[in-house]
């Protein structure tokens, strides 16, 4: 009697498990799915939290710095970005930049990424962190890129 209800007892909490998602992470990547089938094509999307939520801008073109009043990306959007979502078109990507006016280390978001829940553990060429340090960006051919957030 006793095995029977400790395989019952396993079989329902293997049940629960399957119905509730295991960490913060999945949930993350449900909000930047959604995040990216809502943003519009051939937009590029920065969001202040690290699972696509808190939009900071949103731009279908070249921002070349995100601390000033033009542009898409505006004042309090520099250096707040923690999660990016690109829906470009086919070979092009999105290179960002730590500085303004396309300076400083750079890395792409290729279109294949579509999104990055988190830039966390995401580096510019020079080696400084990505997240919590984007100025500028701009839409470059996939070729003009030699640093992905992804490598």
């Amino acid at each position: 009697m006793r095995r029977i209800l400790a395989a019952a007892a396993t079989l329902g909490l293997a049940s629960l498990a399957a119905l509730v998602p295991a960490s913060g992470a999945q949930a993350a990547s449900a909000n930047c799915e959604s995040a990216w089938k809502s943003t519009p094509a051939g937009h590029f999307r920065a969001y202040d939290n690290s699972d696509c939520t808190g939009l900071l801008g949103s731009d279908a073109g070249n921002d070349s710095n995100w601390a000033d009043s033009t542009g898409r990306f505006q004042g309090t959007a520099n250096d707040k970005a923690t999660s990016v979502v690109h829906k470009g078109t086919s070979g092009i990507a999105v290179k960002v930049y730590q500085h303004p006016h396309y300076s400083g280390g750079h890395t792409c978001l290729a279109k294949s990424g579509s999104y990055s829940e988190t830039l966390s553990g995401h580096y510019y060429t020079n080696g400084v962190s990505v997240n919590n340090s984007i100025s500028s960006h701009e839409w470059v051919w996939h070729g003009n890129c030699d640093k992905f957030l992804d490598s």
